[in-house]
């Protein structure tokens, strides 16, 4: 299974290689492919995450009813969670499935021609060490590159800065609903913030040890994502809009206009009337 993933990811690289002949714009081609597959759990992960923030004061009143009973508070949160469609464990599926693509990655950049037909164009380029993108060699990590000097580790730089920046705003992305509906944090909402303000700088140095195409894997998707929440966010907002209903003023009409519709014989009749 773990070598059939890694021919798998070789396979594509070579397969993107062959439309643009450029080993950064493959990964990144590679990185929409896989999002584009992932986005059912992304549209999941972000539904429940936006729906975990806005339960968060139905969950602080269970809190405070069931403090004393833990087993009972479990029961009631459960309850909640099913009846707002929730899954907690929703919001780190996508993180999870993605992580064996990461290591997978990850040994196929180091070994590329092991995982790469020989006869591919990709295999040619890594051959001639033609594997630059911006700048930077993917193969090496920017904590190696620093050692050739500022100016050749910048690139590098930039990259890791993208992912810790990417990560932070995607974490705004899921609480600024309920910042702007004015929705009150918890103390667990709070302290849920507070831990996944913290993954972005890991992944940064995590990608200081990484090899620069993995990093560009981590940046692009990351971009990817934002983009999916925002779509899905968007969309949702409008979908959840409830048109308000249409109230017709009353207009006071004079006591003859009020009067129900006449046919074209009654009011020939009302004529005659009056003329008596």
């Amino acid at each position: 299974m773990w070598n059939a993933l890694l021919n798998l990811l070789g396979d594509s690289l070579a397969f993107f290689f062959e439309i643009v002949p450029n080993l950064g714009i493959a990964i990144i081609l590679l990185t929409i492919a896989i999002n584009l597959l992932l986005f059912p759990l992304t549209l999941k992960q972000t539904r429940s995450m936006r729906a975990m923030s806005e339960i968060q004061p139905d969950v602080k009143k269970l809190q405070s009813e069931h403090k004393a009973d833990r087993e009972k508070l479990n029961q009631e949160l459960m309850a909640l969670y099913k009846e707002r469609g929730v899954n907690p464990a929703a919001g780190c599926l996508p993180l999870l499935l993605q992580m064996p693509i990461w290591f997978a990655l990850f040994r196929v950049l180091r070994e590329p021609l092991d995982f790469v037909h020989a006869d591919s164009d990709l295999a040619g380029a890594l051959e001639r060490g033609d594997v630059r993108f911006l700048g930077m060699d993917l193969r090496l990590e920017p904590s190696n590159a620093i050692s050739d000097g500022f100016v050749t580790a910048l690139p590098y730089i930039i990259l890791v800065l993208v992912v810790v920046a990417t990560g932070y705003y995607q974490q705004l992305q899921t609480t600024a609903r309920a910042k702007k509906t004015g929705q009150k944090v918890t103390g667990q909402a709070q302290s849920m913030q507070t831990v996944m303000k913290i993954f972005p700088i890991i992944f940064g140095f995590i990608s200081w040890s990484m090899p620069g195409g993995l990093v560009l894997y981590f940046a692009a998707s990351q971009i990817i994502r934002i983009g999916q929440q925002a779509a899905i966010i968007s969309i949702d907002g409008h979908a959840g809009e409830k048109r308000k209903p249409v109230v017709e003023e009353a207009v006071d009409l004079p006591e003859e206009d009020a009067k129900p519709l006449q046919t074209p014989g009654q009011r020939r009749k009302d004529r005659k009337r009056k003329r008596k």
